[in-house]
């Protein structure tokens, strides 16, 4: 089964960026959302600690990338400040909400919006895997949740190592 395939999205500076916008560098890509109050700072804490346990040459071949699953309330100046506060090269994505549906099919993301009686603000339900996407948008390898950053940054070299 084939995950992933071109994209075109708008980064966290309002300019709309498609997979070969990378430089034939690898994604490590986590679909979540800025209000999200535990999984997605958790999973993206372990994607950053992941990049500093690169050497820099690796580490430069590598874009960390947020996806958005919320586009009603991640937009650019909502990501800009968020991606900035994991990794300095971190990448936040974000678009209309078909495009953020289409980019979700492609990559068979699970989202949904959440309304909980007792809050007053919606949560999203989402599936939580890392994904390392190639030049051509495609998934060369699907990380688990809660993959540590020593095992993700050895899936990283892995996958360097092949480009």
């Amino acid at each position: 089964m084939s995950l992933g395939g071109p994209f075109s999205l708008v980064n966290q500076d309002g300019r709309t960026v498609t997979q070969a916008d990378f430089g034939g560098g690898l994604l490590v890509a986590y679909f979540g959302f800025t209000f999200c109050p535990d999984v997605c700072p958790t999973e993206l804490g372990a994607i950053s600690a992941a990049m500093d346990l690169l050497p820099p040459a690796q580490a430069e071949r590598v874009t960390p990338v947020l996806f958005t699953i919320d586009p009603e309330r991640d937009t650019p100046a909502a990501l800009k400040p968020y991606v900035a506060n994991f990794h300095p090269r971190m990448v936040g994505l974000t678009g209309t909400p078909e495009q953020v549906a289409e980019t979700a099919r492609r990559f068979r993301v699970y989202y949904a919006k959440v309304n909980r009686p007792e809050m007053s603000e919606y949560l999203m339900d989402h599936s939580s895997f890392i994904y390392l996407i190639g030049p051509d948008g495609r998934v060369r390898s699907l990380l688990r949740p809660q993959t540590p950053p020593e095992d993700i940054a050895a899936a990283i070299r892995g996958q360097l190592a092949g480009m």
